[in-house]
């Protein structure tokens, strides 16, 4: 509404000031050239509207792309001025000088507004750091549902963006007449608005307009990441490939959980040196490299002595993670054998 209001304003604006400019000018034709001049005007407005979305580190890298590069000549100018004051061709050095400078500004700007960020009035140069990119959230990872567990641990402290192309893919799975995947799409749902409650995440809802439309969802996000200079979020292998093959940065919800799991689990061996007594009775107490503290069974009258023992379970709570085992008594025929 405040964009309609400036645009119909400037409309205003610009019939009044060419009505003003062709009454106090005489011309052939007053009506032809007030139309042509008002045409000319909202040209702009026509291409402001066309032009839907627009990016401030394009816009910046144009406007002092230019500004750098007529600066550059200019002075360039200055200093071949002895040099070309009576030089034959000095209009085409003047004019060739005034186009290609602030063209490979231009370029050169444009090229590297991944790594430099303009920031108007003022110019603030500052390397993007990796952290603070933005994530993309696919449907696989709504429907898993980790994310929100994740979400809660404030790990994740970044945006997160849900395009509109994936949230129709979650209500299209919704409205499956599988019941199977129904129930899964549905799941997608109510896990997104979870997100949307939590005061942990910063959801938000992404229009993508026509990005790659035709192409597959997978394609059309790595686009939108590539785009908008952003990671992805998901739990789908073939997503996950296609967009590190493209240099597009993926949380794989499924390498996070194998990052996290249990060093040990139920049924492995290692070794391990009591060192104390434990709470209950018959417990002895060793700790593993990391800190874990072992509890073992039958194990308080072997303090002192590194003895092998197999995990039974393994607790695992915000306060840490402690490993519950017994010993393994290796039978006498084996110790005489070796």
């Amino acid at each position: 509404m405040l964009l309609l209001v400036i645009r119909v304003l400037y409309a205003f604006v610009c019939a009044g000031a060419i009505s003003t400019y062709v009454y106090n000018v005489e011309t052939r034709s007053p009506l032809l050239t007030f139309c042509g001049m008002l045409i000319l005007t909202q040209a702009v407005t026509f291409a402001d509207i066309l032009i839907k979305r627009k990016r401030i580190e394009i816009i910046s890298s144009v406007y002092f792309g230019l500004l750098i590069g007529v600066l550059l000549s200019y002075l360039m100018l200055l200093a071949l001025e002895p040099i070309i004051r009576d030089y034959q061709f000095r209009g085409l050095v003047v004019i060739g000088t005034t186009l290609i400078l602030p063209y490979i500004c231009i370029s050169l700007l444009l090229q590297t507004k991944d790594d430099f960020r303009f920031v108007i009035p003022y110019v603030e140069f500052s390397r993007e750091l990796k952290g603070g990119r933005v994530l993309i959230v696919d449907s696989s990872s709504l429907i898993d549902g980790r994310i929100a567990d994740i979400i809660e641990t404030n790990i994740i402290d970044t945006e997160l963006i849900v395009p509109d192309f994936v949230l129709q893919e979650i209500q299209g799975i919704a409205d499956n007449h599988d019941k199977h995947r129904r129930t899964r799409g549905r799941r997608g749902l109510e896990v997104l608005a979870k997100l949307q409650e939590d005061s942990h995440a910063t959801v938000r809802m992404y229009d993508a307009g026509d990005n790659a439309e035709g192409q597959s969802v997978d394609n059309r996000i790595v686009a939108l990441a590539q785009e908008l200079n952003a990671g992805v979020i998901t739990s789908d292998f073939n997503l996950n490939k296609v967009a590190s093959v493209q240099g597009v940065t993926v949380i794989n919800l499924n390498d996070v959980a194998n990052a996290l799991k249990p060093r040990y689990i139920p049924g492995e061996r290692f070794q391990i040196m009591v060192m104390k007594e434990g709470e209950a009775y018959g417990q002895g107490v060793g700790y593993l490299d990391d800190g874990t503290m072992v509890v073992c069974e039958n194990a308080h009258n072997l303090i002192g002595k590194t003895i092998d023992v197999i995990v039974t379970s393994v607790l695992q709570n915000s306060a840490g993670r402690m490993i519950f085992a017994k010993p393994v008594f290796t039978p006498k025929s084996e110790q005489v054998s070796t």
